[in-house]
């Protein structure tokens, strides 16, 4: 049965907005979806469906929410091989000693991905930023907070993007290539 990724952009942060895990994975098995698992609590889960629309996924799962929690939540579904090649295609895996400063950028769109690249003119050396074919990256090598392609990206609003570190990102994949425990 395929497997799915979904990315909430913005839950959990403070106190508004607020998505417990358990609740996210019974509005996900309400969903009819199976082998849930959530990861930390930000509004990380994989889980197997048979509908293999990611697209769908992403709308019906973001009116779920609209309609349990009474706020709108951007959401980023990716099949597991779209989610696979994006951290196989990362060109700062390698140098990205301290994972917490690469950040990778998913959107549901590749439309909303190419149009990150209008951004590109606030990297400040030694920032690297590139534009793959499954997600956007940003090695931070100063750190996040000095980085205003860090601060522009993490303020963009609306539903295009939502980013997550590497270390959060290699956590996902592990639970995709270990499948259900």
């Amino acid at each position: 049965m395929p497997r799915f990724v979904v990315l909430l952009r913005g839950v959990n942060i403070g106190k508004a907005k607020r998505v417990p895990m358990a609740e996210f994975r019974a509005l996900l098995e309400g969903q009819g979806f199976t082998a849930i698992q959530t990861l930390l609590n930000s509004g990380n889960a994989v889980f197997s469906s048979t509908g293999r629309s990611a697209l769908a996924h992403a709308r019906s799962i973001a009116a779920s929410l609209v309609e349990r929690f009474g706020f709108e939540v951007p959401v980023v579904v990716k099949a597991s091989t779209e989610f696979a090649s994006a951290v196989a295609e990362c060109p700062f895996a390698a140098g990205a000693e301290d994972h917490s400063r690469l950040l990778v950028v998913f959107t549901q769109k590749r439309q909303a991905l190419v149009s990150l690249s209008s951004l590109a003119p606030l990297v400040q050396p030694p920032e690297q930023f590139a534009i793959g074919k499954h997600a956007a990256y940003l090695h931070c090598a100063g750190g996040i907070l000095e980085s205003k392609l860090a601060k522009a990206l993490l303020a963009r609003p609306g539903h295009t993007a939502t980013s997550r570190n590497w270390a959060t990102v290699l956590k996902i994949n592990g639970l995709l290539r270990a499948g259900v425990a």
